[in-house]
């Protein structure tokens, strides 16, 4: 059952910091998972939340750590001395404390590396600190449990238990030759299998996905989904096997990727978020507000080079809205689903049989949409006829160059290294509704000859 916050909840445990009752305080929150305690200190000031943090367990704070908003956290870490922080990080994996070091100001990141009483550990973290946090190396963790291909299972099996202590969680068992070099991985079934003076080199699996340290976050992401693995082995320049990325943190790298498409989508430029300030949240986006009222003037000039025609024939100007809806309906629709399938790696084939299926497509839909329309203006509108018959020429036409835009754009824009996201934002939206009414009126004009 999932757990929720209460407001009797917090009132309890505000009462229980009052009356400076620790034991009673410790005893309800260490029942509870560090999430959910996470989700009450979220509820709380900057200064029960602190208090709190020096009441539990740093095994238990270090994880609940990871959890917090990130204004809370560092709310939290601005009222922790250097040494209390370091004594969070120690009981940290080396990735989730460089997550947390890396929000720190330099002075401070400097002193707590300093306060850190696990020498390996901390070498791990300032190794790690090199690496850009959307690379493999900078999503890996350096615990991992590792054998060389010269031992026999015996010795394999002792190294592994040494190892094991400080991994919170054995996804793999990677095999090294003397140079550290990744060689292969040790199914567990074949280690408890086989002859304790058997050598690994003659049971290990040789074929292994792996990822250097360079890779991009969104690439490792890909390659964990399409083999459906729980952790990927990372190696550097030389094959030599130096972290490992479990899929805790890939689904933290999908999650971040989707709410960026997301936020681009609807035309917000910048990573934002609705507790940001006004002035961010207004730079993230002005620009595509901008972009969409400059649409807006061109397409009040191209209705201005009609007026004569709507002047005569009154009833073209009454389609003008549905036009241009359906043109940025069906452009949107193109467009997500080249993008979904460029994010996914699922677009195949050649682009010029994609434009023919999706001119297929868009015929079909735009002449059922068609006759819907013509049925409509004619029983229900009670619109002329020749009027009917242009609405309805102009909608297949719009419908089929508004998706051959959506289709085209996203693939042109991945090409040249800019997200595809953006093409399903306002940008083809204003684009479509432009191309939409030109296209109408000028077969209007071309029918009636105004």
């Amino acid at each position: 059952m999932e757990f929720k916050v209460s407001k009797e909840l917090i009132s309890h445990i505000e009462s229980l910091i009052t009356a400076r009752d620790d034991k009673e305080l410790e005893a309800l929150l260490n029942d509870m998972h560090f999430a959910d305690v996470a989700e009450i200190l979220d509820e709380l000031g900057a200064n029960e939340a602190t208090y709190i943090f020096k009441v539990l367990d740093t095994e238990k704070t270090a994880e609940i750590l990871l959890e917090l908003d990130d204004e809370v956290r560092e709310d939290i870490l601005e009222r922790l001395s250097p040494k209390e922080i370091a004594e969070e990080l120690d009981a940290l994996d080396t990735n989730d404390a460089v997550d947390i070091i890396s929000e720190l100001p330099q002075n401070i990141k400097e002193e707590v590396i300093l306060e850190l009483q696990d020498v390996e550990h901390a070498k791990d973290i300032v190794e790690l600190l090199r690496y850009d946090e959307h690379t493999a190396g900078g999503l890996m963790h350096k615990e991992l449990v590792k054998v060389n291909e010269n031992w026999n299972v015996l010795t394999c099996v002792k190294e592994m238990r040494i190892q094991a202590e400080n991994v919170s969680r054995v996804h793999s068992i990677y095999v090294v030759d003397d140079e550290d070099r990744l060689k292969g991985r040790l199914s567990l079934k074949d280690l408890l299998t086989t002859s304790t003076k058997t050598a690994i080199g003659d049971v290990y699996i040789r074929k292994l996905n792996m990822v250097k340290i360079d890779t991009e976050d969104v690439e490792v992401a890909r390659i964990m989904q399409k083999y459906d693995l729980e952790a990927i082995p990372v190696v550097d320049e030389m094959g030599r096997l130096v972290g490992r990325i479990t899929i805790d943190d890939i689904v933290d790298v999908i999650k971040d990727e989707a709410d960026k498409d997301y936020q681009l989508a609807a035309g917000i430029s910048q990573d934002v978020d609705s507790d940001d300030s006004i002035l961010d949240l207004t730079k993230a986006r002005l620009p595509w507000l901008v972009l969409a009222l400059l649409g807006g003037f061109i397409t009040v000039r191209v209705l201005g080079l009609f007026e004569g025609a709507m002047a005569e024939h009154g009833h073209l100007f009454f389609f003008t809205p549905l036009i241009a809806a359906m043109a940025g309906n069906v452009g949107v629709q193109s467009s997500a689903i080249i993008v979904q399938g460029l994010a996914n790696n699922t677009i195949s084939g050649s682009l010029f049989n994609r434009l023919v299926k999706e001119i297929s497509l868009s015929l079909l839909n735009g002449s059922i949409l068609a006759i819907i329309l013509f049925a409509g203006s004619h029983f229900l509108l009670d619109v002329e006829m020749i009027v009917g018959f242009i609405v309805t020429i102009a909608l297949v036409s719009v419908i089929v160059i508004a998706s051959l835009i959506g289709t085209f754009i996203p693939i042109l824009l991945d090409k040249f290294g800019i997200d595809p996201a953006l093409a399903t934002g306002p940008f083809i939206t204003t684009s479509n509704d432009i191309c939409g009414i030109l296209i109408y009126f000028s077969i209007a004009k071309l029918i009636l000859g105004f």
